[in-house]
């Protein structure tokens, strides 16, 4: 079956946005189901793409949304939960997942194309990791009844607007020291770019049915490498302290109360998992040479860095805006 349209779950957030770009290149409707349509209308100038408004935790609402969709993308995934049970990461990850197979079943959508995490595992450490985990084995086995499935296991993900780098350089910007927990902890960062671009390729490729493909960037980096890169190219001038595992456990404990929980105990559990590729690398397999952070995490971390400045300097001089 040749696809034409496609329903989008987290397709208003930071991967969401650069995939629906990337798939109107191709002339396919994207269709993005969202909570709230009057929040994302900024996404309607390009004329390809559709805003619905539904709760995808509904299931005959989501059924109704999908209808007249040949494909499905599952992007939907939180870093964090309002307790610490494990309750909130199920709810989204491995509920909604359950749900939208069964709404692709009563609409007779085949394709489902999902975003896992790298290292995620019902054994992993994190209820993140293993809520995701979890979720991709839903869909894997989804194959059994007819379906044809493909899970995506990114490492970080960088790129304008992302929310890792730019969260570094704002805690960075706040005060002139930074207390970094899990210092070794190991990334492979992928551009988004890169990772819409393996969702585009494989969308109509029958050989990654069934497959998971890890994401990862072309060098690995442990997270102060990350956060001291950060420093150097926007140019701040903030202190790090790296944190032994002690105290980055405390710093979660504490920093877990505070508002949108900047660490929390489970994020410090999934840190405790190097986010490197140890199988065959996925972008590669699908074609795709790996975007080295160097050439483009400068772009947007710099203007980040000028803008401080610039701040400080109208504060100098008196002025507030």
């Amino acid at each position: 079956m040749t696809i034409s349209t496609i329903g989008v779950l987290g397709g208003t957030g930071f991967v969401g946005r650069h995939l629906a770009n990337r798939l109107h290149k191709e002339g396919l409707r994207v269709r993005v189901l969202t909570r709230r349509r009057e929040r994302h209308r900024d996404l309607l100038v390009i004329p390809t793409i559709e805003l619905v408004q539904t709760d995808v935790y509904n299931s005959r609402s989501l059924m109704e949304a999908l209808a007249g969709c040949e494909a499905v993308i599952n992007l939907v995934g939180i870093l964090n939960e309002r307790g610490d049970d494990g309750r909130g990461f199920h709810k989204t990850h491995v509920e909604l997942v359950d749900n939208l197979l069964n709404a692709c079943q009563r609409q007779r959508i085949q394709r489902v194309l999902q975003m896992s995490a790298l290292n995620a595992s019902r054994d992993a450490p994190s209820f993140y990791l293993k809520s995701k985990g979890e979720a991709e084995q839903l869909v894997l086995g989804a194959a059994s009844a007819g379906f044809r499935v493909t899970c995506f296991r990114p490492s970080v993900i960088f790129g304008p607007e992302d929310s890792f780098l730019n969260r570094f350089a704002s805690l960075l910007r706040l005060a002139p020291l930074l207390p970094l927990a899990r210092p070794q902890a190991r990334f492979a960062p992928v551009y988004v770019a890169d990772v819409v671009e393996a969702y585009a390729r494989a969308l109509e490729l029958p050989a990654s049915y069934g497959k998971r493909y890890d994401l990862c960037g072309p060098a690995s980096y442990t997270l102060l490498e990350l956060v001291d890169y950060v420093r150097r190219v926007a140019r701040l001038r903030c202190r790090i302290i790296p944190l032994n595992d002690r105290l980055s456990s405390w710093q979660a404990i504490i920093l877990e109360r505070f508002p949108g929980k900047p660490l929390s105990k489970d994020n410090l559990r999934s840190l405790g998992v190097d986010s490197v590729c140890t199988e065959m690398d996925g972008l590669r397999a699908l074609g795709i040479e790996p975007t080295p952070l160097e050439s483009v995490a400068p772009q947007y971390l710099a203007r980040l860095g000028a803008r401080a400045r610039y701040a400080d300097y109208r504060g100098q001089g008196g002025r507030t805006r």
